[in-house]
């Protein structure tokens, strides 16, 4: 077995592009992924809407740090498993574009993380928002 070297590259360090530049390409690239998914992406939209939502809530009922703090854990991981299954999903569908029971299981598995952290963030939400609105709307 041969021992791997890694090819050359053919760029000489002075043309290469700076560290902060690459930097900044590299969140252009994750931004414009967010963006791809969100204008594909029909329960991303929903989540967004839910963003909004959730944020005018909390500066409505001036919620605390702590609360900010749960709310935008609870938020970021919905967006995040959101995506990952959006990306799992768009790759099963490149590798696998008929059907095939382990492509059908990632596709399952990746809607089922969704699934876990929106249940989690209503679980949030419930517990922040819950007892505001409830103490709002006179129950």
């Amino acid at each position: 077995m041969a021992d791997f070297e890694p090819a050359s590259n053919p760029v000489p360090p002075a043309a290469r592009p700076g560290l902060l530049r690459r930097r900044a390409a590299s969140f252009g690239h994750a931004l414009r992924g967010v963006g791809a998914a969100l204008r594909s992406e029909v329960h991303l939209q929903l989540h967004a809407v839910a963003t909004v939502v959730v944020i005018g809530l909390g500066f409505y009922f001036k919620i605390s740090p702590i609360e900010w703090a749960l709310v935008a854990l609870s938020v970021a991981s919905v967006w995040a498993a959101e995506l990952f299954n959006t990306a799992i999903e768009t790759l099963t569908n490149l590798v696998s574009p008929g059907y095939h029971p382990l492509a059908g299981k990632a596709k399952d598995v990746a809607a089922g993380a969704v699934l876990l952290a929106a249940l989690g963030a209503l679980v949030v939400g419930g517990l922040v928002f819950g007892p505001r609105v409830w103490e709002l709307v006179g129950l």
